[in-house]
């Protein structure tokens, strides 16, 4: 599989690099337990063939221009500017185009983080389902608004376009890319090597607690009410306090987010979960109780939807991440 990696003006060395180095390993394991498939040729391309500035201003080489069509092409994250977009438009336009051409002719395109931008001026997220890092989430909604990003979701692939979010993203996808190419035992085996996890967590993890309905009044007064209010509400009960009928409140929600407002309670409802479950001494059960779950199966389930982790593994992750000894289950 021929791979380009492209390199704009800003781009982030690391992740050319990393993607590079992921993509030789995958070689090295293909060798070693699949000689028969395929390897991945990668090469960093820019528009002429000529060296770029990365993010900090230092020189990244190139290996190719625009004149070829690869089996995949990768955008990997940038440097943006306070707009929250590419600091060089012109490049990220011109590399659209490529991108948009090879894609036409049967090129699996990927985008990374804010690569995301160059397969959204290629029109490629238009009707599609895709991701971003969690902080450009609304950048994307407003500049692209026939596509289909999805809260949180840490890959997405419609229709031969990836998307990823997070600047160190590169890794699933590099990750989803080897499972797909030379199949999910690869991939496991690259990412045991690698010491990744192959199977990547929800970006609702790591975004601030209701950084989503900020965008909008409604959507904050609507969070207060499931969040502090009364965790059980309905749909129903949510859009009489909100003095609308449901169907407008499903119009607006589907409007402002993409989501039905089931999906926007239960969403809240987790959130809040996410909070109480970091506290020591809360017991799972406790915390869905608080979150207005009578019952704790569908609490667990509710949460392993939302986040990808169960209630238990979620409270183990969190304890690791702040250094903190693991705690007893009562």
């Amino acid at each position: 599989m021929r791979v380009a990696l492209l390199a704009l003006p800003g781009s982030m060395r690391s992740a050319l690099a990393g993607l590079t180095d992921m993509f030789w390993l995958a070689n090295q394991v293909i060798g070693q337990n699949h000689p028969a498939t395929a390897r991945f040729e990668t090469q960093i391309v820019t528009a002429e063939g000529k060296a770029v500035p990365d993010a900090q201003g230092r020189m990244i080489d190139s290996d190719g221009a625009f004149d070829q069509r690869p089996d995949l092409i990768i955008a990997s994250g940038m440097k943006l500017n306070e707009d929250k977009h590419p600091v060089d438009a012109d490049a990220v336009a011109q590399a659209a185009q490529w991108v948009k051409g090879c894609h036409a002719k049967g090129s699996v395109v990927a985008g990374a983080c804010a690569g995301g931008f160059v397969l959204g001026e290629a029109g490629l997220l238009t009707d599609r389902i895709c991701t971003t890092t969690w902080w450009l989430f609304h950048t994307f909604r407003e500049r692209y608004p026939r596509a289909k990003p999805v809260w949180g979701k840490a890959l997405a692939e419609d229709r031969n376009v990836i998307t990823t979010g997070g600047p160190l993203s590169w890794v699933d996808l590099t990750l989803h890319i080897v499972a797909n190419h030379a199949g999910k035992e690869i991939a496991r085996l690259m990412a045991d090597m690698a010491v990744a996890d192959s199977q990547p967590l929800s970006q609702q993890l790591y975004a601030p607690k209701g950084f989503l309905n900020s965008v909008d009044p409604l959507l904050t007064k609507a969070e207060n009410l499931v969040r502090y209010q009364n965790p059980a509400i309905t749909v129903e009960q949510l859009a009489a306090a909100l003095n609308m009928t449901p169907r407008t409140l499903h119009r607006k929600m589907r409007d402002l987010l993409q989501e039905s407002p089931k999906s926007f309670i239960t969403r809240v409802r987790i959130e809040s979960a996410i909070t109480l479950l970091e506290m020591p001494g809360n017991s799972v059960s406790q915390v869905a109780f608080a979150c207005g779950y009578q019952d704790e199966t569908v609490f667990r389930r509710a949460f392993s939807s939302v986040t990808g982790l169960s209630p238990a593994r979620y409270k183990a992750w969190s304890r690791s991440r702040q250094n903190l000894p693991m705690e007893q289950e009562g």
